[in-house]
């Protein structure tokens, strides 16, 4: 991953192959951003004038290049739009500089180093510059051989992020670096395995993967193998797997502190690959089906950056791993599949496949019980339908806690919109043959999924279910520190959850 260094020098004297500066939309014009002013001084005052000739607004996320002067060590200034000027008094919001540091991170693909001198004076301001920087510096480059020397245009990510403007003696700022390099690697790792091909991502090594990591940041791992799955009673996780050719897991990966007096479960859909199963998928929805697993990514990730962190809150991640394939011993629609809680459910989807293998593991999780549990799932289309491919939804048994939820997703800057649990779904999948169907009512179907997972939840746990089917995957160009591909959407909020769990600001 790309390096952060805090540096003491100015940002006019660092040696680097550019310097980022900040620029504000004024009512007049350009207005250059705090940090810049030894580079404005370089450029006698003029630095905002000579942008506006250049056609710069300071519009959210624009960049532009331009030839540094005499008086800057680097041979480029790169302007970053931070959009509006705040209002007098207010800084920046935290948002509007991780997207301008992750935007002028991307255009520098290529480079060895660049020195960053967004607004960073203060301790949060200086993590949200780090971390924007470092999350737009990812690129997935890993099957792509010899990058430009096969003409494919791929450039190496940015190597090097020096942060100037902060106090790199400080503690304060240290540990906001050192928390921003932990998240940064965290999201970048759940971004990894949502763009890794099925063929090598699959259940088995998904769990040999987790196994690993765990050793390295002394985590517990436990997994159950398809034997242990059926031995189990684990019928939703080997209901979705039993058509594959590579068999289901449920890997548990849990991390302790001794100081922890809360202990949250989070659960993850990690479906590797889903192509339908028997209710196969049309043309054209198949291809970004790897994505599936983002839930699971997103759990694995924050497990291991509560670790990092050494949030003072017990963590425990439950990833059910499964392929989803149509074969001759693929579960059928109208098949009726025995739960892991012992409720029977009528198939009457397959390609209703997450909400099977995450009840199980909701059942599993509930029995440690926990304070709360939280599971994340690119569960339904109806989802994307309702808010977009930039927003999540939050469902949950608690009012207060989806509303918690909801304000720590907003910032961290993963943006998501609480969403209701109607009680008049609920008759929608009622089964004449079993406990309940995985499919009800199509209008509604986000939440009707929500009510399906609501029924596995333990009794008197509190519970919520984020469905980041919109944002998990991004087709688009990229934007801000969003990369095309896999996102990591979901690790930052589960993690300042567990932070929070543990300022007992939460539950």
């Amino acid at each position: 991953m790309t390096a952060l260094t805090l540096s003491t020098s100015s940002a006019a004297a660092l040696r680097a192959d550019a310097v980022v500066v900040g620029v504000a939309k004024g009512p007049k014009g350009p207005v250059v951003a705090p940090g810049a002013e030894a580079v404005d001084e370089a450029f006698s005052g003029k630095l905002a004038a000579t942008l506006e000739t250049l056609g710069a607004t300071g519009a959210e996320g624009e960049v532009t290049k331009l030839p540094a002067p005499s008086g800057v060590k680097a041979p480029v200034v790169l302007a970053v739009g931070l959009g509006d000027v705040p209002a007098k008094g207010d800084g920046y919001a935290a948002e509007a500089l991780r997207k301008a540091a992750g935007a002028a991170a991307r255009a520098l693909a290529g480079s060895k180093k660049a020195a960053f001198a967004l607004p960073a004076a203060e301790v949060a301001d200086a993590e949200a510059v780090a971390q924007g920087a470092l999350l737009g510096a990812y690129a997935y480059n890993a099957y792509r051989g010899n990058g430009d020397k096969n003409g494919n245009g791929v450039k190496e990510p940015l190597a090097e992020v020096a942060l100037v403007g902060g106090k790199p003696r400080d503690k304060a700022f240290k540990a906001a670096a050192a928390r921003a390099v932990a998240l940064a690697e965290e999201v970048n790792r759940a971004r990894d395995l949502i763009n890794m091909p099925s063929n090598d991502l699959f259940p088995k090594s998904f769990a040999t993967i987790v196994q690993q990591a765990a050793k390295e940041h002394g985590l517990k791992v436990e997994v159950l193998d398809e034997k242990a799955l059926a031995k189990g009673g684990y019928g939703g996780i080997m209901g979705v797997g039993q058509g594959s050719a590579n068999p289901p897991r449920l890997v548990k990966v849990a991390y302790t502190n001794p100081k922890a007096k809360k202990h949250l479960a989070f659960v993850g859909k990690g479906i590797t690959y889903d192509s339908g199963g028997i209710s196969l998928k049309p043309a054209g929805h198949n291809e970004t089906m790897k994505c599936d697993m983002s839930g699971a990514a997103a759990v694995f990730a924050a497990v291991v950056a509560a670790a990092k962190l050494g949030v003072e809150t017990n963590v425990t991640g439950w990833l059910a791993l499964a392929e989803n394939m149509p074969s001759g011993s693929a579960t059928r629609p109208g098949d009726v599949l025995r739960m892991y809680s012992g409720k029977t459910v009528e198939v009457l989807n397959t390609d209703a496949e997450g909400r099977l293998v995450l009840a199980d593991a909701i059942t599993r999780a509930s029995q440690e019980n926990p304070d709360a549990i939280i599971d994340v799932a690119t569960l339904t289309g109806a989802m994307v339908l309702a808010l977009g491919h930039r927003h999540f939804g939050i469902m949950a048994n608690d009012d207060d806690f989806r509303t918690a939820v909801h304000g720590i997703a907003e910032e961290v800057g993963e943006p998501s919109w609480p969403m209701p649990l109607p009680a008049e779904l609920r008759r929608g999948m009622d089964s004449p043959v079993a406990d309940i169907a995985n499919m009800g009512d199509r209008m509604g179907g986000g939440l009707v999924a929500g009510l399906f997972l609501k029924e596995f939840v333990g009794d008197g746990i509190t519970w919520a279910h984020l469905d980041i089917a919109g944002p998990a995957f991004h087709e688009g160009a990229p934007f801000g520190y969003t990369p095309k591909g896999g996102t990591g959407t979901g690790v930052r909020t589960l993690v300042r959850i567990a932070e929070q769990a543990a300022e007992g600001t939460i539950l």
